[in-house]
């Protein structure tokens, strides 16, 4: 590490569904700060009911369960209800509206903290620089890391075996962890749970288009190695 160069070492864990990025995000941060094992980890997803729709407050919740320091900013307080229209919320949308919002509602009284808010890149790199990590919600149609050799599909998020033969959606959420950064050649290092073996590497133009992008509400779960 130096002022100009991050990379802290966190591990790389994949995703065994197409809906759980989230949580193998959660587990890696966990793993990094070697908080809980892999059964703590399942307990505390069966405690707080964890489905196939995982939001960015419920990985609040659980950071919070498992009592780490954490900050969850976001531009919407709630449910934006622009994402009905969008066809990656649509299946869910109607279903979860009520559970979400009532999370956000209760989080203050559960230990969560959520604040309404914008997080820049330079409070990002500080954020890193001092060890601590970050869970962000992206669109992962517009993340492109520099290193890996194709672009990953978005189908790769689903089942192992499972062809799609979608259309290219608008909008694909997806969660990675940020670990590092370089200024020098102005990139972001993270973590992508589509992959198992790797860091991956954008310019910091191209993820903060995908962090920014229309569905992701701007999420950001700070994490902090201080409990």
């Amino acid at each position: 590490m130096t002022d100009d160069v991050v990379l802290l070492a966190v591990p790389v864990i994949r995703q065994e569904f197409h809906w759980d990025c989230g949580l193998a995000c959660s587990k890696m941060v966990l793993k990094y700060l070697q908080s809980i094992d892999d059964d703590q980890f399942q307990r505390v997803c069966w405690e707080l009911k964890l489905t196939e729709s995982v939001w960015t407050i419920d990985l609040a919740y659980l950071m919070s369960h498992v009592g780490i320091r954490h900050c969850f900013c976001t531009q919407t307080l709630g449910v934006d209800k622009g994402f009905r229209n969008q066809a990656f919320y649509k299946k869910h949308f109607d279903t979860e509206e009520d559970r979400v919002n009532d999370l956000f509602l209760k989080a203050e009284s559960k230990g969560v903290v959520v604040k309404k808010c914008s997080v820049s890149m330079q409070e990002i790199q500080s954020h890193l620089q001092q060890g601590h990590v970050a869970i962000v919600l992206v669109n992962a149609v517009v993340l492109c890391c520099e290193l890996c050799s194709a672009p990953v599909k978005y189908c790769c998020f689903l089942p192992v075996g499972q062809k799609c033969f979608c259309r290219k959606p608008e909008y694909q959420g997806h969660f990675v962890v940020v670990c590092g950064f370089n200024r020098t050649s102005d990139s972001i290092y993270y973590n992508n749970p589509a992959y198992s073996d790797r860091v991956c590497c954008t310019s910091i133009g191209n993820f903060e288009e995908a962090r920014r992008s229309y569905g992701t509400d701007e999420d950001i779960l700070l994490i902090y190695k201080d409990h």
